[in-house]
């Protein structure tokens, strides 16, 4: 459906809103959202398209902020003749769902950081269609050696200013997050560093103890990234960071819905603690993302992916195949959350986090339907305008 003519969508559920609403949309944004009960009077209705979407959900596309490649190609292995390949992993992300993403660069080499931040700032400049890049997400190389999970050893380093001015070079504006492990910088510097640049600074593949993260939350981190993964667990007497982050009003934490990293009970408990607030759900997608289970290299390493989940040939977990919004459906399959909710942790709340609004006037109406089925009790979805 083309964005060009003026549409009317009413009788829709829209996560974050009460009862049932109509959306106006107007040369290719959406220009008021309110009540059914609102009387109001349709000037020149020949003219505009009534939707009646008959109770379906209504949202933005969805907003992965931790993906690591796609379609056999991982992100750390960028070169300058990967751009119309770039492009059409930006086109298969949009046909999933995802209509903005962080293209994320695990643990490597300080070169090949930097050639591609170069190349994915020159992508950005001219990008036209398809899922946006919205920045990238560096994932190191900043972690605790103990927690590195699949992030290779020789790449990773101290924490501190100089090294982080390294690692960014010329790039820090387009760099939106970056992942660190804040017991490496006991002087206090790194974190107000990077929040001064403009980045989101998250916690993981770390040690941190509970009170550690309080003094990283304190000097500007809002994010912890993976949680369960790469940190130490939940304990009665040691919350760690992930028990620091559940109750601070002003951290989001991401996590992964594919039922390996993080089983189904704990995310019900992690959905619980926090009043469903300060969540975002991340794909962790690898490069075969969008390919059959099977072998795959992986920087200078093999993955094996089954049936959506990729090990190093140790049996360590390093990431999965499946898309954004596989793992928001299974959130709802699970009985975890309802619709609303679900909607919301892969469309909203991911661009919460990065400080993008949610589903408002002004916003781009590039929208998904999505629509319960009471007896199958499955969740499925389809673009509403793109």
């Amino acid at each position: 459906m083309s964005k060009a003519t003026p549409i009317d969508i009413i009788n829709a559920r829209v996560p974050g809103y009460k009862d049932l609403q109509m959306l106006f949309v107007r040369e290719g944004r959406i220009e008021r959202i309110l009540p059914m009960t609102t009387v109001f009077k349709r000037v020149a209705p020949q003219e505009v398209e009534l939707l009646d979407i008959a109770g379906d959900w209504v949202s933005l596309g969805g907003v992965d902020l931790q993906i690591n490649g796609a379609l056999g190609l991982a992100f750390p292995e960028l070169k300058a003749e990967n751009l119309d390949f770039l492009q059409k992993i930006c086109e298969y992300l949009q046909n999933v769902g995802v209509d903005g993403f962080l293209p994320t660069l695990v643990t490597t080499s300080v070169d090949n950081i930097q050639r591609s931040l170069a190349i994915i700032a020159d992508f950005i400049s001219h990008q036209k269609v398809g899922s946006q890049i919205l920045g990238v997400h560096l994932e190191g190389p900043f972690l605790n050696y103990q927690k590195r999970g699949a992030h290779p050893a020789e790449y990773l380093l101290p924490l501190t200013i100089e090294e982080v001015k390294r690692v960014l070079g010329d790039y820090a504006q387009i760099v939106k997050v970056i992942t660190l492990a804040p017991e490496l910088d006991p002087t206090g510097e790194v974190i107000p560093y990077l929040r001064s640049k403009g980045i989101t600074v998250s916690l993981g593949h770390s040690q941190a103890t509970a009170t550690q993260a309080e003094d990283a939350f304190k000097l500007g981190a809002t994010m912890v990234t993976h949680a369960f993964n790469a940190m130490p667990s939940l304990h009665h007497r040691e919350p760690g960071l992930l028990g620091a982050a559940i109750i601070h009003p002003d951290v989001m934490c991401g996590f992964i819905a594919d039922g390996e990293h993080v089983s189904p009970i704990m995310l019900q408990i992690l959905l619980r603690a926090s009043s469903h607030k300060g969540l975002f759900l991340v794909s962790d997608a690898l490069s075969p993302l969008g390919l059959a289970d099977g072998v795959y290299p992986w920087d200078t390493r093999q993955i094996e992916v089954k049936n959506g989940t990729a090990r190093l040939p140790d049996g360590t977990l390093s990431g999965t195949t499946l898309p954004l919004l596989v793992g928001m459906q299974n959130l709802v399959k699970w009985g975890i959350c309802d619709v609303e909710e679900a909607i919301a942790l892969a469309t909203d709340a991911p661009r919460e986090a990065i400080g993008l609004p949610g589903i408002s006037p002004n916003q781009r109406a590039n929208l998904l339907r999505w629509h319960w089925d009471e007896a199958t009790k499955e969740l499925t979805w389809q673009r509403l305008l793109s």
